[in-house]
C-alpha cells in the first residue's frame, strides 16, 4: 500500500473540563485536568495509521517534549523527518464544556519552525507517496503545495485554523479540500452548504471538496459528484479529535479506493466513537473498534 506524507503539527494538548466557555473578565475553576498529544498534524497521522494507512510525518518539536515522537513511533508511523529543535513544543488550551463541544487556543511554538528545507527533505520520499496532507498550524504551508505539486504529488489542505492568509496560497493547486463549517466559511464567506459547494465548485472547479458538518453529517462534492452522509448519533463527551479523526479514516479508504461514499460513511463511524472518548489523540479508534461499532450497529459498508 503506497503512502501519505503528513507534514503537520505536533503538539501539547492542555484540557481542562469546565461548566461553560470562559466569558470575558470571567474566572473559572476547572473540575479536571489532563495533558495528552494533540496538534491537528500529529492527530491525523495517528487516525491515518489506526485507520491502516502507511503515514511519513513530518514537522518540529522541541526538546522538552521527547515523548511524543514515541507516541507516533509506536503506530509505526515514519518519523525520520521530524526535526527536534531549540524552541518549545507547540502547545494548545483546551476548554471542555459538559455537551463535549470544546474552545481552543493555540501556542504553535515549533511548529512555526517548519522550513522549505526540511519540506524539500521529506518530498524526497515522494516515490513511496500518492499523497501530500497538509493543515494550517505550520510555517511555509504555501510552500509546501507547490513543491509538493511540482513533485507530481496529489494535494489534501485542510486549512485549519483558517486565517485570512489562507485565501493567498496557491490554492489551485489543492486536489482535495477538507473544510469544517468555520473553515467553509472562511474560504467561501457563505454558511448554507449548497451556497458552499457552488462557490468552491466556481473557485476550484478541478478540486474535490469533504464538507464536515459536525451533528448533521458531511457532504463531498465534485463537479459531477454530490454526496452526503449522516452522522452517527452517539452521547458526545468531547469533540477535541472528531474533525481529525473523520480526515484520517476517509483518506485512508478514499486513498486506496477512491470511494468518497464508502470512505464518508466509515470516517463517520470512527468520529462517532471518538466522541464519547476523553482527549485527542488518545481518543482516536482503531480500525477493529470501528468495525465492531459498525457491526454492532447493524450497519452495511
Amino acid at each position: 500500500m503506497s503512502k501519505i506524507i503528513n507534514i503537520g503539527s505536533i503538539n501539547i494538548d492542555h484540557v481542562y473540563k469546565l461548566p461553560h466557555f470562559v466569558r470575558p473578565g470571567e474566572t473559572l475553576t476547572s473540575s479536571d485536568y489532563e495533558i495528552f498529544p494533540g496538534g491537528k498534524g500529529l492527530n491525523q497521522s495517528i487516525a491515518c495509521a489506526m485507520a491502516g494507512l502507511p503515514v511519513i510525518h513530518a514537522g518540529c518539536i522541541g526538546k522538552d517534549k521527547p515523548w511524543l515522537m514515541e507516541v507516533l513511533k509506536g503506530l509505526d508511523i515514519d518519523t525520520e523527518n521530524i526535526q527536534v529543535i531549540d524552541q518549545p513544543t507547540g502547545h494548545a488550551m483546551i476548554q471542555v464544556i459538559p455537551s463535549g463541544e470544546n474552545a481552543i487556543v493555540i501556542y504553535p511554538g515549533a511548529n512555526w519552525f517548519v522550513d522549505k528545507e526540511l519540506i524539500g527533505k521529506v518530498l524526497q520520499k515522494r516515490d513511496l507517496a500518492d499523497m501530500i496532507l497538509l493543515q494550517n498550524e505550520i510555517s511555509n504551508v504555501a510552500d509546501a503545495i507547490r513543491m509538493a505539486k511540482d513533485c507530481g504529488m496529489e494535494v489534501v489542505f485542510n486549512p485549519a485554523p483558517m486565517t485570512p492568509e489562507v485565501l493567498q496560497y496557491p490554492l489551485e493547486l489543492v486536489d482535495l479540500f477538507i473544510l469544517n463549517q468555520t473553515e467553509a466559511y472562511g474560504m467561501t464567506g457563505e454558511t448554507d452548504p449548497p451556497k458552499i459547494r457552488d462557490v468552491m465548485l466556481n473557485r476550484y472547479p478541478k478540486a474535490s471538496t469533504l464538507l464536515t458538518l459536525g451533528s448533521n453529517g458531511s457532504m463531498f462534492f465534485e463537479a459531477n459528484v454530490n454526496l452526503f452522509q449522516p452522522a452517527i448519533s452517539v452521547t458526545a463527551i468531547d469533540t477535541t479529535a472528531a474533525g481529525d479523526t473523520f480526515i484520517g479514516y476517509f483518506l485512508s479508504h478514499w486513498m486506496t479506493h477512491y470511494d468518497a461514499a464508502k470512505a464518508m460513511f466509515l470516517a463517520a463511524n470512527a468520529a462517532a466513537i471518538c466522541v464519547t472518548r476523553e482527549g485527542a489523540a488518545y481518543s482516536i479508534p482503531s480500525f477493529a473498534e470501528v468495525l465492531k461499532f459498525i457491526i454492532e450497529g447493524d450497519e452495511d459498508i
